[in-house]
């Protein structure tokens, strides 16, 4: 069993240049893949597609996640859930927007 803490995770994740989202891969088995993201105001994840499941739990700030029929508010708390190969993304505005991404199976990993 594996216990994390989300608000720690996402403190010490790390981007990979000033301008883009903060990451750190949490949980890595085949089945599944938990990835947080720390997005700033002002950044943002850019629309793409995933051929596994991918569920967005929203644990701290408030930003847009976009979908195919546009982009929709969310706040801590709120869970998203697209379905394999739907396009997706993620954007912080006023405040830093924490989410942990469950994706399933992880790329790769079978299911």
């Amino acid at each position: 069993m594996n216990i994390y803490d989300p608000a720690a995770l996402a403190a010490e994740a790390v981007a990979s240049r000033a301008d883009r989202p903060a990451t750190a891969i949490v949980h890595d088995a085949p089945g599944a893949r938990l990835v947080v993201f720390r997005i700033e105001p002002g950044q943002s994840v850019a629309p793409h597609t995933s051929t596994s499941t991918v569920i967005l739990s929203v644990i701290a700030g408030t930003g847009l996640v976009s979908g195919p029929d546009g982009e929709r508010s969310v706040r801590a708390g709120d869970i998203v859930a697209y379905a394999p190969d739907e396009r997706h993304g993620m954007r912080a505005l006023a405040q830093a927007l924490v989410v942990i991404a469950t994706i399933a199976p992880r790329p790769g990993g079978g299911s």
